[in-house]
């Protein structure tokens, strides 16, 4: 097992200790980002792939408009929500397991996607992962739900609280005006796909798209939130309780919650050689 298998992996896997709250705290996507999804794959009779499904917030909205798919997700805390989620929806199938050890075998999607999930996937296998899995012509999708504070005010008390306690990247760490138009402008977030993607010379037709709604937390619900993060799960217990607590109390004192910018970035590709 290499370092980044060891380590990242490991890491990745943090959120099945509050798979309750994840699924209760974390957005969801755009109903227009799943649209866009389905329309550029094209699919017709070819089922899906997702990659890191976690509790199901991207699964269900792609599973209640018919698509089916088979959901690889590593935690086993997680996969038990994920199927409870997905019950309803006969063509969905829960593998519990690493993406790189699934295996498709003979069977080839018309589309991957991975939803606020791809940057835990080894960085030296997904995308042969990625092209052993599709159809020629299959659709790859990556999205992410980055956002922004929309109170300055808020946004320095929070920085505050954040560098006495070394918490990088938290979702309130940027000011929404920051993010400008550019789908994957995230000021230190994981990379954007793209480079990586075209230097992997097997795709084509690379689109990108940024999808924007606001988004209303009260105190309760955003603490939640930040405790379903592995940036805050990684933490010693009392440490990561004392701030918590600390940003609740900012909130509190700024109306008791917090608005943000939710921006739903897509990026897009296919294999290619489509026939």
């Amino acid at each position: 097992m290499t370092t980044f298998e060891q380590v990242d992996m490991a890491r990745g896997q943090v959120f099945g200790e509050v798979a309750e709250t994840y699924e209760v705290a974390r957005p969801g996507y755009a109903d227009a980002l799943v649209a866009e999804v389905l329309a550029y794959a094209d699919l017709g009779e070819r089922a899906a792939v997702e990659v890191g499904a976690g509790t199901g917030k991207a699964t269900v909205p792609f599973a209640a408009l018919g698509t089916p798919m088979v959901c690889v997700e590593p935690d086993p805390r997680m996969a038990e929500v994920l199927r409870r989620n997905t019950s309803g929806y006969p063509g969905v199938r829960v593998h519990t397991g690493g993406f790189e050890d699934w295996r498709p075998g003979c069977r080839r999607f018309g589309l991957l996607f991975a939803a606020t999930s791809w940057h835990w996937v080894d960085p030296e296998r997904r995308w042969d992962l990625a092209h052993d899995a599709l159809a020629p012509g299959g659709a790859v999708a990556l999205f992410w739900n980055p956002q922004g504070v929309r109170d300055a005010e808020l946004h320095a008390a929070l920085a505050e609280v954040d560098g006495h306690h070394g918490i990088d990247h938290a979702p309130h760490a940027e000011l929404a005006s920051s993010y400008g138009d550019v789908p994957g402008n995230w000021a230190g977030l994981p990379g954007w796909p793209e480079e990586e993607c075209r230097r992997d010379g097997r795709f084509t037709d690379l689109r990108a798209v940024r999808y924007r709604q606001d988004l209303h937390y009260d105190t309760d619900r955003y603490l939640g939130h930040l405790a379903s993060l592995s940036r805050y799960r990684v933490l010693p217990p009392e440490r990561r309780e004392q701030v918590l607590a600390e940003t609740g109390r900012v909130l509190d004192a700024h109306g008791g919650g917090i608005e943000t910018e939710l921006f739903s970035d897509l990026f897009l590709a296919r294999v290619a050689g489509a026939s």
